[in-house]
């Protein structure tokens, strides 16, 4: 077994050296079988060419052939072999025939030797050499490409017939493969392997190179515009180290022609009607690393519009009033944009009469002497369509009914371009299908007819994941959830989930009917089971304060009320305990205000909450996955008190706003309120009518810039301290302040957010980044009433002593370490001892009250003002290959004393 080089092929196939050289000899003769005959097919003889022979006859040097065989043939049969020269017993032949003869076996591409011997007897004997067999395909030294992706391009394959031709073609191939990454220096050097039983192993050995970058892009002819601002139209960008991981450096010859659009379109939309560029040329440097491209360009004059005019051939339009509603006017600089989206605009009226097929074509009359642009829009004249039919394709799973029922338009209906786009929309919206799905107008039956086409290409509706992830939030989160947004084909939800963090724990299962009874009247129930822990802050350490446990169901149901207002109600019902840690914040049996705080103590029990509620909302959104146009509000009022322990009323609301601002931006608007009003009587000085689960808490993550809970009415607790002289102060170590969020009766919260675009490049990796400003507030709850007064002597704050009593009611004793017998045991009497609490007392010793003593701490409530507070930031949410992960960077611009700022947060999640 050996390794060769393939001679007639190449040794080495450049990228940039075009293509390789052919063969010197020429391609089969007329009349051959072009691509050979199948190794094992029997051909027929074929009669002798009788024009031919009756031509060779004239020389006198021909000889006639009396014998004729083939020698070496092993899976083509010899008449096959024949077949591919003119060689017949009984014509004559010369050394010309014989040696056409041995190029058509050359032509034939079957041989790897061939020769021809008797030629002076007329004995002839073709003695052939079969190509050998491909054992294998094999590629060295591909790195950038992976060997499947080759292999996909290339025609050798094993089991086949090994030709060098195709050894060239594939060779080829390879390369171009190279050229549209860009690597122009690839080397690629193909070698044979001969084996035993005539096989060979091919080996294409790859030789990449880095990729060939553009060192530098020249603009020559620019006046008007500089070189950095047409480079920055550009997709192809200079390579540079701070673009390191930018893809448009390199090399691309479509991108080259997309670029000279780019400046087309550039100067277009600047005034410049006769700008064209005159060549574009790119030139690989002598190292094959870097190329150098060359634009040469002719901006000519600048021009404004002149009279702008509509002439329409459909009677129903007024000509004067569509010209006085298009974007170009008459004395601003012309711009090929605005003439596009003129186009669009009369296209999009008359397809709300109903003209599905209007031809609008805009006629240009330029003055090159006053520089002025006339344009006048003819509309052709066309027929008022109506739908003949719709058509859904590709929905293998989707039943018919869910697509059909988001359709605005039905059979037989006046055709309306408005009508399509809305129906568009709520496909889309419906999250079944592709992303940039379009509903098709293509001529109906009659061409007053038009057939909408519905091409759907389904996507994976169902979700199973198993989740493990950490967030500066909850710390570390474990969550398994499942979900099925297309149940059955009939666009059902179902969906269950189970969360366990540090601080919550909960189990949900939820069952959506969109369409009840084939109606479009919405229906759905939940049910649940929550275990959250509230929390405080000492310092930078987050402790646990009040557990909540919440279990219950709602019930939902939803009815449109016209084609974007909806209406929907619910009912819920919820079983609520609430408690404290009993080692941690009880004193005597009771909750003690000194150790959990008044606020918390007051909210400790357990209640049935029964309440009712409707929302109605606006939606035009053009997607409710990732909106880019359109808008939403919601308003919800729910009352709570249809039996159970809690009544309030509480009314919320919620506004966003979404355009595209062009050049890939998107711009947002959102903002919400609430407000909450207990209908219960007063429970007390200081206490807030509406309990703390109740209340509405603001912060991380929807206010970035601030912690979770760090807006709002609070109460801090300062501990008294001395300094070094002794005297006694107040703690300024904030990691020794215990913080207490109380929540609050009312909040805003407005945010404008720019989503920014990004290159191709990173949208595939589902990065989108975003700037926004944020404000807002949580407030308006009553003062609650100091925990506790401590005394004062000598101006300064004494420690409170609490005696500790017995369940009964009783006080403790200790005894002191003076009686040798119960030295520090703990009795009910003040003098003596009881062996029993409350028994009769014996002995003479005078007993210490037995206290709790706690460190004098000043409360400050703050934080309940209506007063913005402003953040600013910027964030990025990215599909990462570890799950869905955000990461923001705010910064509080405007805060009230007590909020908890925070300038980094994330969340991130993992699956597997």
């Amino acid at each position: 077994m050996g390794s060769t080089v393939l001679a007639s092929v190449p040794a080495m196939a450049l990228a940039q050296g075009g293509r390789p050289p052919q063969r010197g000899r020429g391609g089969p003769p007329p009349g051959a079988r072009p691509g050979g005959v199948a190794p094992n097919a029997r051909a027929e003889a074929l009669p002798a060419p009788q024009p031919a022979a009756a031509a060779a006859v004239t020389d006198p040097n021909a000889k006639i052939i009396k014998t004729l065989r083939v020698e070496g043939s092993q899976r083509i049969e010899p008449e096959t072999v024949l077949s591919y020269t003119r060689l017949r017993i009984g014509v004559p032949y010369t050394a010309e025939t014989l040696d056409q003869a041995l190029k058509d076996l050359q032509a034939s591409d079957l041989f790897a030797d061939f020769s021809i011997s008797g030629v002076e007897s007329g004995d002839i004997v073709l003695r052939v050499r079969e190509n050998p067999i491909i054992n294998r395909v094999i590629f060295e030294g591909n790195r950038a490409i992976k060997t499947d992706k080759i292999t996909k391009e290339v025609k050798l394959a094993p089991r086949q017939i090994f030709t060098r031709s195709a050894v060239r073609q594939d060779v080829a191939r390879i390369i171009e493969l190279y050229r549209r990454q860009g690597r122009f220096a690839a080397v690629v050097e193909p070698k044979m392997v001969n084996l035993d039983q005539n096989r060979v192993d091919v080996v294409f050995e790859v030789t990449e190179g880095s990729k060939s970058k553009v060192r530098q892009i020249n603009i020559i002819g620019n006046t008007v515009f500089s070189d950095d601002t047409l480079r920055g139209q550009m997709a192809t960008k200079q390579a540079r180290l701070f673009r390191l991981l930018s893809s448009g450096t390199s090399y691309d010859q479509d991108r080259l022609n997309y670029d000279q659009q780019k400046l087309r379109q550039f100067y277009l939309t600047n005034g410049y009607a006769d700008f064209r560029v005159v060549s574009a040329v790119a030139e690989l440097t002598p190292d094959k690393k870097d190329f150098i491209i060359t634009y040469v360009v002719e901006e000519g004059q600048r021009y404004k519009f002149g009279d702008v005019t509509v002439d329409s051939e459909i009677r129903d339009f007024d000509n004067t009033r569509l010209a006085s509603t298009l974007p170009v006017k008459k004395g601003d600089w012309y711009n090929a944009k605005q003439v596009e989206d003129s186009i669009d605009q009369l296209s999009e009226a008359a397809g709300l009469f109903g003209y599905a097929f209007t031809d609008v074509s805009p006629d240009y009359t330029p003055d090159r002497e006053h520089l002025t642009m006339t344009i006048n829009f003819h509309i052709a004249q066309a027929q008022r369509t109506y739908v003949e039919r719709v058509e859904i394709n590709g929905n293998t799973q989707t039943q018919d009914k869910v697509v059909r029922r988001e359709v605005r338009l039905a059979e037989g209906d006046a055709f309306n371009s408005f009508q399509v786009k809305r129906s568009q929309d709520r496909i889309n919206s419906l999250g079944y299908f592709q992303d940039k799905f379009e509903i098709k107008q293509t001529p109906g039956s009659a061409p007053d007819r038009v057939v909408l086409e519905a091409n759907l290409e389904e996507k994976s509706t169902g979700e199973l994941q198993l989740s493990a992830g950490y967030s500066s939030l909850e710390k570390f989160i474990i969550q398994a959830n499942i979900t099925q947004r297309n149940f059955r084909g009939k666009g059902q939800e179902l969906r269950a989930g189970v969360n366990y963090s540090s601080y919550s724990k909960s189990i949900e299962l939820g069952f959506t009917e969109p369409y009840l009874f084939d109606r479009n009247i919405a229906v759905g129930v939940d049910l649940f089971r929550r275990d959250y822990n509230a929390f405080n802050f000492v310092g930078t350490q987050r402790q646990t304060t009040y557990s909540q446990v919440s279990t219950g169901f709602q019930i939902r149901a939803g009815v449109p009320l016209t084609e974007y207002w909806s209406l929907s109600g619910r009912y819920g019902l919820s079983y609520d305990e609430v408690g404290l840690d009993r080692s941690s914040y009880f004193t005597n049996g009771q909750c003690d205000p000194l150790k959990a705080g008044r606020y918390l103590c007051e909210a400790l029990g357990n209640r049935y909450t029964s309440s009712v509620g409707f929302s109605i909302i606006n939606d035009s959104l053009n997607s409710r996955l990732r909106p880019s146009a359109g808008s939403r509000y919601t308003f919800g009022l729910d009352f709570a008190g249809l039996g159970g322990d809690v009544r309030y009323v509480r009314a919320q609301t919620n506004f966003a706003k979404y355009q595209n601002l062009g050049s890939g931006f998107i711009g947002s608007i959102n903002a919400e309120g609430g407000w909450i009003r207990s209908l219960e009587r007063s429970r007390g000085l200081g206490v807030d009518r509406v309990r703390i689960t109740d209340r509405f808490y603001l912060g991380e993550p929807q206010f970035r810039g601030f912690d979770i809970r760090g807006v709002g009415p609070r109460v801090q607790r300062v501990p008294y301290t001395t300094n070094a002289s002794g005297a006694q102060i107040l703690e300024t170590n904030r990691d020794q302040i215990v913080d207490d969020s109380l929540g609050g009766r009312a909040y805003y919260l407005a945010r404008l957010e720019i989503e920014l675009p990004l290159g191709s490049g990173a949208r595939e990796l589902g990065l989108r980044p975003s700037v926004y400003l944020q404000a807002g507030s949580l407030f308006g709850i009553t003062r609650p009433q100091p925990t506790a007064v401590f005394p004062v002597v000598n101006g300064v704050v004494q420690p409170l002593i609490t005696p500790i009593l017995t369940t009964d009611g009783q006080p403790l004793y200790i005894v002191p370490a003076a009686d040798t017998t119960n030295a520090g045991l703990l009795t009910t009497c003040p003098t003596g001892f009881s062996s029993t609490l409350g028994g009769a007392c014996t002995g003479t010793s005078v007993n210490t009250t037995y206290a709790s003593t706690t460190s004098p701490f000043l409360e400050r409530f703050l934080g309940s003002s209506a007063t913005p507070r402003v953040s600013i930031g910027v964030g990025v949410n990215w599909n990462s290959p570890f799950g869905p992960l955000r990461i923001d960077v705010a910064k509080a611009l405007l805060s009230q004393p007590g909020d908890d700022r925070k300038l980094i947060t994330f969340n991130v999640g993992t699956q597997f």
